[in-house]
Formats: structure tokens, C-alpha cells, sequence
């Protein structure tokens, strides 16, 4: 460990216990790097003095912030409606999907049953295969339930991927949140089995114990008409669904294909850390667009001419935090200003090192001191929520 070098003038350290490793990152003495987050970058781009004292303290006085926390809120609320009429525009037309094939099933049925009389087949035959069809099925999927096939073959494999004891609070591209793993996994195999053998059952019951075809069919049908009336419901159901989740995905700039990912409620949403460089935070949203990971902060206020260099670094902030959570590096971060105000923030080698420079400086100032007004804007000055403890303050 090098030694700690002298203190600049400006504020005191807010760690002072600090010392410089090997890598020339300032780190805790248990040489884990300084925690430094993308709102401390924030802070401290548009004002280094701000950001000390929020670090040492100082809350933040202005109506303001709490405006920007209750329209963050209602974002985040938006978010999740939109992200659960997707969901029930899915379920509701894979609902759909299945009963539309049990119509298929039964209309099918209908006019086999109409006319099987009239071909040369022998009824009771065919109906002994279909019951020893179901009894295979049955027998299948009992032993695909007793049996530990599956990790014979290599495919005991989680639901939910987590990675040091947590759930990962972002879903994998391959294998995403409740993803079932296909046909051989999650029981589906099973499930299949067991379906497959009912439905057999039925048909061979149905031909061996139906002696008026007539009557037999007519009830078919009729159960034929009341599926499909039930299908248009849903079918209504998941159109009604997926127009609410086109007007919120309109609201928030968004494709009605996007995917909500991650959505920060401040209570319950992961914190995304970085243990390399000791960042960390918690992105407003996290969208998959094109099957990427793409940030987003939401900025509430004033809109400005061109993003603020703070709220660019923010951003910038959580494409780094995604790109070592997921392992895939985002090929841009979003930057939204009220509404219709967004801009897309190439996250590249320039912007790499930009980020990284400034959570280095950061972490020097958290050690040694140093933060000291970094403009001569009387204005900037007015808007800051914390010039009521600042004794450099030009207002």
C-alpha cells in the first residue's frame, strides 16, 4: 500500500481512514474500493461542495425534490402498468391460444363422431388403441415424475438465476424470469404426459360408450359454439389489454414490445454494485430493448436546452452497473427529461473512461479532501436544495 499523500485545501475527507492501493484506486483499509454512487456523481458534478454536504449529512430543503420524488413515483407506477397489461395481453392470448385448440379438438370430434359410422373402421378396436395409448402416457409421465432424469442428463437447472445468495435482479437474455426451460424442464414434459393421456381416455370412453353418434355429435357441437364464445372473450380481453399498454408505452417513449426489466420503487428494488470500481446505484428503469439492457433516468423539472453533465454521468453510471451485472455491456444509456424529452447516450470507450476518471476523483476527494465550488454561477447556487448550509454559496 502506497502512502496516503497530502490533504488538499477545501473540505475535510469524508474518509479519511482510506489509503491508496496498488491499482492507484483509493479503497477502505479492508481494500474493498471507496463506495461511490451514481447519485454521488451526480452531486458532485454539478457541484463538488454539494456533494460533500450530502456526504456528510445535509439534507436537501426544496419543494423540488419533493415534487421530483412524487412525479418519480408516478413514473414508476406507469412503468408497472405498462409491464402488467403486457403480462395479461400474453396470458390472455395464450389463453386464448389453447382454448382456440380445444375448438379445433372439438370440432374435429364433432365430425368424427357424425361420420365414423359411415367408414369401415371398427370402433371398439380403435377404441382400445386410444385407451392403450392413454396408458402409456400415464405410465411415462409417472415415471418422469419418480424418476431423477433430469439430472442424469444435465438439466436440474434453477428457475430463477442467482448469483452470491441473491436473486439476480436483472433478467437473463437467454433464460428470463420465469422462463420454464422448454419441454424437458419444469415439469412441461410431465404435463404433457398427463394431458395427453386424459384426452386419450376421453376419446376412447367417448367411442366405446356413445351409442347414438347423432346425439353424440350434436352435444359436441354445441360444446364447440359455447368455446368459442368463451375464446372471444378472451380475444376481446387481451385486445383491450394490449390498447392500454400501447397508450402507456406511448407515455414513456416507449415500443409496446419493450420489456420492463427492472423499475426503481426506492423501497424494494435492487442496489447494483460494481466491485471493481465501488459504484453503485439504482437506475430508474432498466428497459430491454432489441434483446438489450438499456438504462434509463428520468429527470422531473425544468427541461434543458442540452442534458446537464451531472445527469449525463448518472446516467452513464448505470451502464456501467448493468454492463457488470449482466456481463453485456449496454450499447447506450437513456437520458429523459419530462415527456418527450430524451436522449440517447452513446455508452462507449470515451464514455467509459469519462465515468471511470470522475468515480476516481471522487473516491480521492472522499479520502483526502479537497471539494471546493467548481463554478461562478449565482444561479446554479439559487437551485441548489442544500445552499442553506453552504458557507461558499453565492446567493
Amino acid at each position: 500500500m502506497a502512502e496516503k499523500e497530502s490533504v488538499p485545501e477545501g473540505s475535510p475527507p469524508t474518509h479519511p481512514d482510506a489509503v491508496k492501493g496498488a491499482s492507484g484506486r483509493w479503497e477502505t483499509p479492508e481494500g474493498s474500493p471507496l463506495p461511490v454512487s451514481a447519485s454521488d456523481l451526480e452531486r458532485y458534478t454539478y457541484c463538488p461542495l454539494s456533494w460533500h454536504l450530502a456526504a456528510t449529512g445535509t439534507s436537501g430543503k426544496s419543494a423540488a425534490i419533493e415534487e421530483g420524488i412524487r412525479q418519480h413515483q408516478a413514473i414508476h407506477d406507469s412503468m408497472m402498468d405498462f409491464k402488467g397489461h403486457q403480462f395479461h395481453t400474453q396470458r390472455n392470448l395464450l389463453i386464448w391460444q389453447w382454448w382456440f385448440s380445444v375448438i379445433v379438438i372439438l370440432l374435429i370430434d364433432t365430425i368424427a363422431f357424425r361420420y365414423i359410422d359411415d367408414i369401415n373402421l371398427n370402433v371398439l378396436e380403435f377404441s382400445k388403441f386410444l385407451a392403450v395409448g392413454a396408458l402409456s402416457f400415464l405410465l411415462v409421465g409417472v415415471l418422469a415424475l419418480l424418476v431423477p432424469w433430469r439430472t442424469a442428463i444435465g438439466l436440474n437447472r434453477p428457475f430463477l438465476p442467482t448469483r452470491e445468495g441473491y436473486v439476480d435482479p436483472i433478467d437473463p437474455v437467454i433464460e428470463p424470469r420465469g422462463f420454464m426451460g422448454g419441454w424437458f424442464q419444469a415439469g412441461l414434459l410431465e404435463t404433457f404426459m398427463f394431458v395427453s393421456a386424459i384426452v386419450l381416455a376421453l376419446h376412447s370412453s367417448a367411442l366405446l360408450f356413445a351409442d347414438d353418434r347423432e346425439q353424440a355429435s350434436f352435444v359436441l357441437a354445441s360444446t364447440t359454439l359455447g368455446w368459442t364464445l368463451l375464446a372471444s372473450i378472451m380475444l376481446r380481453r387481451a385486445l383491450k389489454t394490449n390498447e392500454l399498454a400501447h397508450r402507456l408505452a406511448k407515455e414513456n417513449n416507449l415500443s409496446v414490445d419493450d420489456e420492463i426489466s427492472y423499475s426503481d420503487d426506492e423501497d424494494k428494488a435492487q442496489l447494483l454494485v460494481d466491485d471493481e470500481t465501488g459504484l453503485r446505484g439504482r437506475p430508474d428503469q432498466i428497459v430491454i430493448i432489441d434483446s438489450e439492457f438499456i438504462p434509463v433516468e428520468q429527470k422531473t423539472g425544468k427541461v434543458p436546452k442540452r442534458p446537464h453533465d451531472s445527469h449525463r454521468l448518472q446516467a452513464l453510471a448505470y451502464a456501467r452497473l448493468v454492463e457488470t451485472t449482466t456481463g453485456r455491456a449496454p450499447p447506450y444509456a437513456l437520458l429523459r427529461y419530462g415527456q418527450d424529452n430524451l436522449h440517447q447516450l452513446p455508452w462507449d470507450k470515451s464514455a467509459k473512461e469519462e465515468l471511470l476518471a470522475r468515480v476516481h476523483e471522487v473516491q480521492r476527494v472522499m479520502a483526502q479532501g479537497g471539494a471546493v465550488r467548481n463554478h461562478e454561477r449565482p444561479g446554479k447556487c439559487q437551485h441548489c436544495s442544500r445552499r442553506h448550509a453552504c458557507d461558499a454559496s453565492l446567493v
